[in-house]
């Protein structure tokens, strides 16, 4: 009869050797707890420059993935009135070059829309400043062309808003980018 493998009354072979620390980017490195590392993705508006950075949730279990650099938000608008869909606060003094994508969903007569939003702020340390007037790509149907959006400022916040139109209900929701050059 024939083995299949090697019999041995001693000890099994020796483990392969595994990390037991995985270092990154930010908040120390993250280390596996019974052999477990939790691996997530996420998303922060903190400015990396390559647009992805790794974090290490202070030493324990968890390794988050980030995707960097985010902005995103969501809200409703009935009837023509206007509705902040994200707000974002710069702290560092420069400009911010802002990208969105945004989507909206007309709830009362079942019609679409989606948007491509590109503009400038600079931030002066106190207040943001809109350069110039925001780029965007419409994509309309019907009556939805009546809807507006726009790159605005108040105080030391740059805002993605939204208008709706009379009598109907419009959920709205967008996912940003910004590339940051300053001090």
């Amino acid at each position: 009869m024939s083995q299949a493998g090697i019999i041995s009354t001693t000890s099994g072979p020796i483990p392969p050797t595994v990390a037991t620390t995985y270092v990154t980017d930010v908040n120390s490195p993250a280390i596996p707890a019974a052999n477990v590392l939790n691996v997530l993705g996420n998303d922060t508006t903190v400015n990396n420059d390559n647009g992805v950075r790794t974090d290490g949730s202070s030493g324990s279990n968890t390794l988050t993935v980030q995707l960097t650099n985010r902005l995103q938000g969501s809200g409703s608008t009935v009837g023509a009135v206007t509705a902040d869909i994200v707000t974002f606060t710069p702290t560092v003094v420069g400009t911010y070059c802002l990208e969105f994508r945004t989507s909206a969903y007309n709830t009362t007569s079942t019609l679409g829309a989606g948007y491509n939003v590109f503009g400038a702020i600079r931030f002066d340390g106190v207040n943001c400043n809109v350069c110039g007037s925001a780029d965007t790509i419409d994509n309309e149907e019907g009556a939805m062309t009546a809807c507006d959006i726009d790159i605005v400022v108040s105080g030391a916040n740059a805002i993605l808003r939204v208008t709706g139109y009379a009598a109907q209900t419009i959920n709205w929701g967008a996912v940003g980018l910004y590339t940051f050059r300053g001090v």
